[in-house]
């Protein structure tokens, strides 16, 4: 749910943000947290590969549980916390054995609810994580893994989820939130739901600040450069760049495609956006 602000100062007139209520307030589990050191968007060489990066607040990284392996031991959600590190929230599960790991906190899962994950006899509800082959057809699932054992990397952010459209020859075919088609093997885990805090995308800062919190830099256009830092750049007055819109290195952008051939495309079934 998102909370609008009466714009008493100009940062607050545009400001949204999300309302915490279902946010535990307590401080994150010391054994799960590591060190998260800065980068500035710069590569081990020192040369900036990620742009308009740097200062914000300082953070410390929440260790997820993407695998899920804890298997056929129950687990009941302690605290549903805020991560700096990601869109979604995090919820602490506290192990019948006593083991504490932090998941992906769905949509609906409330402090209080057990989740179990295992290949066989785990109810198909929310939370719960079980291999594709468990998984009814149709079933909205979020933190899928792409090869068996290495952890969730499909729909992981805040609002994410892929259905299970069909499965085939030990394999199945996942539809992203993208519109593509995908092949995973059907013995890959996944957890039912959707990944919660969808109202994410709708927030607005309102202020330049809040982005420098974030860890933003302003951002420049090319137009705006001389034409010693970008192609677009120079001319008199403001000018439209008088070329098709390219990177500083004069790549294409907008629709040019730069994604080369790998093994992985045989896994896909459909591309984005094609009918």
């Amino acid at each position: 749910m998102l909370k609008k602000y009466n714009p008493v100062t100009p940062g607050q007139r545009f400001r949204t943000n999300l309302d915490k209520n279902e946010i535990s307030q307590v401080e994150p589990e010391k054994s799960l947290l590591e060190p998260l050191p800065k980068s500035g968007g710069r590569n081990n060489n020192g040369r900036v590969t990620a742009w308009h990066r740097g200062g914000g607040h300082k953070r410390k990284y929440r260790k997820i549980d993407f695998k899920r392996n804890k298997f056929n031991v129950p687990g009941t959600v302690s605290t549903i916390e805020y991560d700096p590190n990601r869109s979604s929230n995090i919820a602490l599960v506290v192990y019948a054995d006593g083991d504490k790991r932090y998941i992906l906190a769905p949509k609906g899962i409330q402090v209080g609810d057990t989740i179990v994950s295992g290949h066989e006899n785990v109810d198909i509800r929310v939370g719960n994580a079980m291999p594709l082959t468990r998984v009814p057809l149709g079933t909205a699932v979020h933190n899928v893994e792409l090869m068996p054992g290495r952890g969730g990397q499909i729909a992981r952010s805040a609002g994410a989820s892929v259905r299970l459209m069909a499965r085939d020859a030990g394999k199945a075919v996942l539809k992203m939130p993208s519109g593509e088609m995908r092949y995973v093997p059907e013995v890959c885990m996944a957890t039912i739901g959707i990944v919660g805090n969808d109202q994410h995308e709708n927030v607005s800062y309102g202020k330049a600040g809040k982005s420098r919190h974030m860890g933003r830099r302003p951002h420049n256009r090319g137009v705006t450069m001389n034409p010693v830092d970008h192609p677009m750049g120079g001319g008199e007055g403001r000018s439209s760049g008088g070329r098709h819109p390219c990177t500083p290195w004069g790549k294409p952008t907008k629709g040019y495609k730069t994604r080369k051939r790998k093994p992985s495309d045989k896994m896909i079934l459909k591309r984005r956006g094609k009918k």
